[in-house]
């Protein structure tokens, strides 16, 4: 296929909401009776470009994505971190807010990726066997279905890995964060829809993944003719 600068486009807002979501993460958020990062508002934007990239392109494009995203995130922890162990000028005086905002814990960093990889992957899958089923129509059932499904694997994977044994409310903590997620989706259905209806005009695409494998790490598998 070849590669559009629409697709750049996609995939470039698509990295930066999740390394966006990484930096903002950090802080903690009170929304009436609800306790939630402030990276609730930016992380679900990467599951929706996620829907636009398999509903569009095709699950072998979002698969090369998801990877290239978790790669994008490794580097900007390692040199987050590299900026962390290097040795400060006598006169700044802002290691520990440095650490505070950018410093992750092998705890953390094993639950952000790990949530990441495994919901993303479920998220796909699921869209782009679900156009199969409804044979491309009903959108809004594929986008909303396969980011309960997504977001909540996602969200039970960070929330457990991150919290269990430090956090008395981990259940409530999941249930919160996987209701705010989903409502973000369905309240950004309708930008979803002009967003996938006018690439799917300007770029000529519509793919329907009908001989795909859905194997996460068959990253290199060509399309057939």
């Amino acid at each position: 296929m070849k590669i559009s600068h629409r697709m750049v486009i996609i995939i470039a807002v698509f990295i930066t909401c999740l390394i966006t979501a990484n930096i903002t993460a950090v802080k903690v958020i009170s929304l009436g009776p609800f306790t939630l990062p402030a990276a609730i508002f930016v992380f679900p934007i990467s599951y929706i470009f996620g829907d636009v990239l398999t509903e569009v392109y095709g699950f072998r494009v979002a698969r090369r994505v998801i990877w290239l995203g978790f790669a994008c995130n490794l580097i900007f922890v390692f040199f987050a971190w590299i900026g962390q162990i290097l040795p400060s000028a006598s006169f700044w005086g802002e290691q520990q807010a440095y650490e505070s905002i950018l410093g992750y814990t092998p705890r953390l960093l094993v639950a952000s990726l790990g949530g990441y990889l495994v919901g993303e992957f479920v998220n796909s899958i699921i869209l782009a066997r679900m156009k199969i089923l409804t044979r491309g129509r009903w959108l809004w059932s594929r986008t909303i279905g396969s980011t309960i499904l997504g977001e909540g694997v996602d969200t039970a994977i960070f929330i457990t890995a991150a919290f269990i044994g430090t956090a008395s409310s981990v259940p409530t903590m999941i249930l919160n964060h996987w209701v705010a997620k989903v409502a973000i989706e369905i309240i950004f259905t309708p930008a979803t829809y002009a967003i996938v209806n006018w690439l799917k005009r300007k770029e000529g695409v519509d793919t329907f993944d009908y001989q795909t494998r859905y194997n996460p790490f068959t990253i290199m598998e060509r399309e057939k003719a």
